[in-house]
């Protein structure tokens, strides 16, 4: 089994007794009340989704990984993990804090700095830009004035509308093992299947043992597909035009940031932290509107060869007519006019018009699950 990022699977996950000598220590130290997207931050923490961090990073990773898209160990890390307060709350604020989330305490914090930053030096250096344009730079731009680090200790788990399929790192790692699979192949998604994923899914899957469909489940920008038409969408998929025995999938609690070559960075850590040893990366991978060059998420990886996880890249693809099936570049020898192109626009278009796209693009078991709901976005 692949080992964890940093070489060690984190958990900070409170046993019963501490669990209990913490929540007594409430009314002793300052409380705050944390987003939806804080509290999956949290979570993903404690059950070492983003091993090797054990909590908001410091202010000497924070600018390392602003700087040079590594943690001050100068392991990889490209995407800053954060804690936002006002500054009235920071002066509050001393040793320990108590993470709330819908009122229910969530987690501690053993809180071991405070510092200002610079919000259009976070947002260029992750994002690239400072268009507010961008849905990343309008988040920065919006947080708090106060950054803290310091180690979590998890108390509660954050609820899911799709039990099912959460499963934490330690989870999948006996999954794969118990299935057999040395070898595994992550897919990150925020989208449901056309005939293009499923294409380079199954293409990967040809050389390793195992595929994990992993979606994105949270914050979305507006027009992306809400997350229970995306399950629905797969388990379709799963049902009709998958073997259990080679594939799986889990869901990933965690909003879309939208950072392009640095979020490609980030979803194959948290893949390699689920025990995946290899990592799909696609066209324009986790880009937005056009502040990406279409392979930049590619390139990025040259950066990277102590990622520890190996990265397979697909360029453009197609559905050719002549060749009846599903082909790129590399092996399709005919012209544009007889290659129908997996456009995302263009599928959202004929399901917001309540049509079913040609089974070219679209599985018809999968379309029908789609225009079952009345509005399938975002």
């Amino acid at each position: 089994m692949i080992a964890p990022h940093g070489g060690r699977l984190i958990e900070r996950i409170a046993g019963k007794k501490e669990k209990e000598d913490l929540l007594s220590l409430r009314g002793e130290y300052p409380e705050i009340e944390i987003s939806r997207e804080l509290a999956f931050e949290v979570e993903n923490i404690a059950v070492g989704l983003f091993s090797p961090l054990e909590g908001f990073l410091g202010k000497e990773d924070f600018h390392s990984v602003l700087k040079r898209g590594r943690l001050a160990s100068d392991i990889p890390w490209t995407i800053p993990i954060v804690l936002d307060v006002d500054k009235e709350k920071a002066q509050e604020i001393g040793e320990g804090l108590f993470l709330l989330y819908e009122g229910k305490p969530i987690a501690w914090m053993e809180v071991q700095e405070k510092f200002t930053y610079d919000k259009d030096e976070m947002a260029y250096s992750v994002y690239g830009t400072l268009s507010e344009e961008h849905p990343g730079v309008v988040k920065v731009k919006s947080m708090k004035d106060i950054l803290v680090g310091g180690k979590i200790t998890l108390l509660n788990h954050v609820s899911s509308p799709f039990p099912k399929y959460k499963l934490t790192p330690k989870e999948t790692r006996v999954l794969f093992e118990t299935k057999g699979w040395r070898r595994v192949v992550g897919f990150q998604t925020r989208n449901v299947p056309h005939l293009g994923h499923e294409y380079i899914q199954k293409t990967a899957l040809t050389f390793v043992d195992g595929l994990f469909i992993n979606p994105v489940i949270g914050k979305k920008k507006k027009g992306d597909f809400k997350d229970e038409v995306i399950i629905k969408a797969y388990e379709a998929l799963f049902k009709y035009y998958y073997l259990p025995e080679t594939a799986t999938m889990a869901i990933l609690q965690m909003e879309m940031r939208y950072a392009g070559p640095r979020e490609a960075i980030h979803h194959a850590i948290i893949r390699k932290n689920y025990g995946c040893t290899h990592f799909i990366v696609g066209r324009d991978h986790a880009g937005v509107g056009n502040f990406y060059s279409p392979y930049a998420a590619q390139e990025i990886f040259d950066d990277y060869p102590d990622l520890g996880i190996i990265p397979l890249f697909f360029r453009s693809f197609f559905y050719c007519k002549k060749c009846g099936g599903v082909v790129n570049e590399k092996v399709c020898p005919h012209e544009e006019e007889h290659r129908i192109s997996f456009s995302g626009t263009k599928i959202r278009a004929l399901l917001m018009e309540g049509k079913i796209p040609p089974a070219e693009l679209m599985r018809p078991e999968v379309a029908k699950v789609i225009t079952e709901f009345n509005n399938p976005f975002v």
